[in-house]
């Protein structure tokens, strides 16, 4: 018997062990990441991969403030969205405020692969060094089951073309210049909602999944030839998706935001981009669980959580 509670004492020993070791490798790699002293954050380094960066959803949100960010720490931009008046307008502001050159492509990314000559015919003769896939939608504005919505297999055909096929394609557009130079940084931006299902954001869910996944295995194929993929995982950015959002202390600017991910660049492949998200992140997962989330509770909890952010939503925007 005593020999029992020996075993039993050594298995507890070496699990607490376990545990403290991982909260300070996850408490280490932090601190690494987000709190010590920016590297690697200046022109020499992110145009060393060459000169140009490309931008998808840039007209807002985001994709806007990394152009701007981009082009500040020297870059030239190209901007790619659906409204050619918005984009021909952030090309004039980036010329303006940082001096830089720009082009604009519009292209519609719900659409098929019939898309994507504009956008090969558009990076013609550039050299691309950066590529920051961005642009992404929602199902619905707010969360909502499958069918909650009209004309749901429209809506699930843009999720995927907009949110997966948008980043696979750009992806395949651009790797090869940079696998024959030996160099490149592909951004994928992601969110918090790819590390587990999430009953009622399920087709968004899943289709930043898609992205998380397929950086970390396009990352692992072409390290070794000097091209560099970072998935971006954040909580609530300010952007079209987070209209009207009450509590704003949530809520990181979108500029701040694209200034400090880039800052983890050459640190680390995935990252929430910025602490107050990791933190964040981190007390999200502890509080909703994925056995709670995919429980029958998890979406009647969700949906009630919705409901309330609604009301608040609706309630602040009365005179």
């Amino acid at each position: 018997m005593e020999s029992d509670w020996d075993t039993l004492r050594a298995l507890g020993a070496v699990t607490a062990a376990c545990l403290l070791l991982w909260a300070a490798w996850g408490v280490g790699c932090t601190v690494y990441v987000y709190l010590l002293p920016p590297v690697r954050r200046g022109a020499p380094w992110l145009r060393a991969h060459g000169a140009w960066a490309v931008v998808t959803g840039a007209t807002s949100g985001i994709g806007k403030a990394y152009a701007h960010e981009l082009a500040r720490r020297g870059l030239n931009i190209v901007l790619i969205s659906r409204n050619l008046s918005k984009l021909e307008h952030e090309a004039e502001e980036i010329e303006r405020l940082h001096g830089r050159l720009t082009r604009v492509i519009q292209v519609d990314f719900t659409g098929g692969l019939e898309i994507y000559e504009a956008v090969k015919t558009g990076l013609k003769g550039l050299e691309v060094g950066v590529l920051v896939n961005n642009v992404g939608m929602l199902y619905e504005h707010a969360m909502a089951k499958l069918l909650d919505c009209e004309d749901v297999a429209k809506r699930l055909s843009d999720v995927i073309n907009c949110n997966i096929m948008s980043v696979a394609q750009m992806t395949a557009i651009v790797l090869p210049q940079m696998v024959s130079r030996r160099k490149g940084i592909v951004i994928n931006i992601s969110s918090f909602t790819d590390r587990k299902p999430w009953p009622l954001l399920s087709a968004y869910a899943a289709s930043k999944a898609f992205v998380r996944n397929f950086s970390q295995a396009v990352g692992a194929e072409y390290c070794s030839q000097g091209v560099l993929v970072q998935t971006v995982s954040p909580l609530m950015i300010e952007s079209n998706m987070t209209n009207n959002i009450k509590y704003r202390t949530l809520v990181l600017n979108s500029v701040d935001f694209a200034r400090q991910a880039l800052d983890t660049l050459g640190l680390t492949s995935q990252t929430s981009g910025c602490f107050s998200h990791a933190v964040q992140i981190a007390l999200l997962a502890l509080s909703l669980p994925s056995w709670f989330c995919l429980s029958r509770w998890g979406p009647k909890f969700l949906l009630l959580l919705n409901n309330a952010t609604m009301k608040a939503k609706s309630s602040h925007k009365r005179p």
